[in-house]
């Protein structure tokens, strides 16, 4: 393979996943070009600037661009690798849409030549790899495709699957010091696929079958669902039975053997959410528990607007502060939010009541917009929102004192504010009770 500086890379996708990737990769020396449907973000990054709130990354895409090393545009170019970081969504039936890889593969079939490298990173379901070669060898039938029509090793490019396996907030960190699982249509694409990752990834790094690691990326995936569901599901009973179910976990996990994880409004973003549907429709008799635990897990932001709406009706014309839209805390990523979905039902059925605090975004979301919400920040919401809905445990709503919180009606879906004595909707200060 050329030395970092003589390699061309190309990514497709510059999402959540896609930017960063391509940062780190520039930052080897390597040229990158980041391939977007988007034009504002293709014209945000070749300013040297981010359309995502992540850590640090605004520091190293500036640096890259300003290097020459990162480039940004809509329409692709001929490279020696190829990395997919598009999306995969599912339909209404849970059913994965595996459109955008398909498109990207499309378009790079167009300037594809021998001893180029094809790596999809989009998680996917089982399968979808070998999808990809397929269509290759379609678009491209002068060209030897490996694991194609007994094509094996002497093929003229490579293809292999690596997810991956990062945590916003720390996706520059991780995606060099995470180990990662590298599956090839071939023993030798997963080799070639290796070679590319040992130049910007210090974890160790696994080869495997293509499927293997597709299957791996949605077993994480799914575990994790499955144990907040379990968390989640605990909370319900806790509720029905008037017990802490803070205080029951934290209990419970000074056994040596037992690690319950912390409940929440439910489960969102884009793999949580969303992989282990994969898994469900691949193999639908086989994976009850996968199932239970994705329904239970929704069903808790049911619950959620449920107790909020109760909480609400039973205080008329007390403002409500939703705090929090994020997925998770301290990021700006909304996508499957189950914070975003609570603030949506509720903005729909009390209007202009709700006040929406989101430290990490300047306007609101699409979804929220014409329901007569409206974006505040924590002191504005502390002064005159008598009901607060806590959805996100983001920093700043930890930095919340009892002092400020008293006398006001609060449901806590993420723990954080343990000291929190019980409410009594007579103690909600007069100035409070403003008309709706």
């Amino acid at each position: 393979m050329a030395s970092a500086a003589e390699l061309d890379v190309v990514v497709m996708g510059l999402g959540y996943i896609g930017l960063p990737t391509a940062a780190v990769i520039a930052r080897t020396g390597a040229r990158v070009l980041g391939v977007d449907v988007t034009a504002s973000v293709v014209e945000t990054v070749n300013s040297g600037r981010v359309h995502i709130e992540e850590v640090d990354l605004d520091g190293l895409v500036s640096g890259v661009v300003a290097r020459g090393t990162l480039r940004a545009s809509t329409q692709i170019a001929p490279a020696d690798i190829f990395v997919i970081a598009v999306p995969t969504p599912f339909a209404a039936d849970h059913q994965p849409d595996i459109g955008y890889v398909l498109q990207a593969a499309t378009s790079i079939a167009a300037v594809l030549k021998a001893g180029d490298t094809i790596i999809l990173e989009s998680t996917s379901p089982v399968g979808t790899t070998e999808q990809v070669r397929d269509l290759l060898a379609v678009l491209r039938p002068d060209l030897r495709v490996p694991g194609h029509g007994g094509i094996g090793e002497s093929a003229d490019i490579a293809i292999a699957y690596c997810p991956e396996r990062v945590l916003p907030g720390r996706i520059l960190v991780e995606l060099i010091d995470n180990d990662r699982v590298i599956g090839g249509v071939t023993p030798r694409c997963a080799r070639k696929a290796l070679a590319f990752y040992r130049r910007f990834v210090r974890g160790a790094c696994v080869t495997t079958t293509a499927r293997a690691a597709e299957m791996t990326k949605l077993t994480e995936n799914a575990f994790r669902d499955v144990n907040i569901a379990f968390a989640n599901e605990l909370s319900l009973v806790a509720d029905r039975l008037g017990v802490d179910v803070w205080e029951v976990i934290r209990l419970a996990n000074r056994h040596p053997r037992v690690n319950i994880l912390s409940p929440g409004p439910g489960v969102g973003g884009h793999c949580i959410a969303v992989d282990p549907w994969f898994l469900v429709a691949a193999a639908p008799d086989s994976t009850p528990l996968i199932r239970t635990a994705r329904e239970v897990n929704d069903r808790k932001t049911d619950h959620v607007i449920a107790q909020a709406v109760a909480m609400i009706e039973a205080m008329p014309g007390v403002p409500v502060g939703c705090m929090g839209l994020a997925f998770k805390a301290n990021i700006d990523d909304f996508r499957e939010s189950p914070a975003l979905r609570v603030a949506v039902a509720l903005a729909g059925r009390f209007g202009e009541r709700v006040r929406i605090v989101e430290p990490h975004a300047d306007a609101l979301p699409e979804a929220l917009e014409g329901t007569g919400a409206r974006l505040i920040d924590v002191d504005t919401a502390i002064e005159t929102c008598g009901i607060m809905i806590l959805l996100v445990d983001h920093d700043l709503f930890r930095s919340i004192p009892l002092q400020e919180r008293q006398g006001k009606a609060v449901l806590d879906t993420r723990g954080i504010w343990p000291d929190q004595p019980p409410f009594s909707h007579e103690m909600v200060r007069p100035e409070l009770r403003l008309a709706s």
